[in-house]
C-alpha cells in the first residue's frame, strides 16, 4: 500500500513540475513574422473577405478535416462527400467548395502541426 502511495506522490510531484511549462511557448523575436495560420480570430476563423456561403464551406471543411483526423483517415478534401456533393444551390457550389477546401486545409495544417 505504501508503495502505491509513494508512486502516486512521485508522479504527482513530477507532473506538478512539468505543468507550468505545458502550453508555454518561447516569446516571439522582434521582426519574426507571425505563424502562417495566424489571423484575427484564430486559425479557425474564415478570411474576412469570404462571403456567407464561403464561410459556411470553411466551417464545414474544418468539421470534415476533424472527422478524418479523428478516424485516422489520410487527409483528402476530395474524399469528403460534403465537398463533392454540397447541399447548396448550383450557383453557390464553387464558392462553397472554395471555402470548404480552405477550411479543410487550415484544419489539417493545425491538427498535424504544419
Amino acid at each position: 500500500m505504501k508503495r502505491h502511495t509513494l508512486a502516486f506522490a512521485t508522479l504527482a510531484f513530477s507532473l506538478g513540475l512539468a505543468l507550468p511549462t505545458i502550453g508555454m511557448s518561447a516569446p516571439r523575436q522582434e521582426g519574426t513574422p507571425p505563424a502562417a495560420d495566424a489571423r484575427p480570430g484564430g486559425w479557425d476563423a474564415p478570411p474576412r473577405e469570404f462571403r456567407d456561403i464561403q464561410r459556411q464551406g470553411f466551417h464545414d471543411g474544418i468539421d470534415g478535416a476533424r472527422k478524418d483526423f479523428d478516424h485516422h483517415r489520410a487527409p483528402n478534401v476530395e474524399g469528403r462527400s460534403e465537398y463533392r456533393h454540397p447541399h447548396v444551390s448550383p450557383s453557390a457550389r464553387d464558392d462553397y467548395r472554395e471555402g470548404f477546401r480552405r477550411g479543410y486545409e487550415a484544419a489539417t495544417n493545425h491538427l498535424t502541426g504544419h
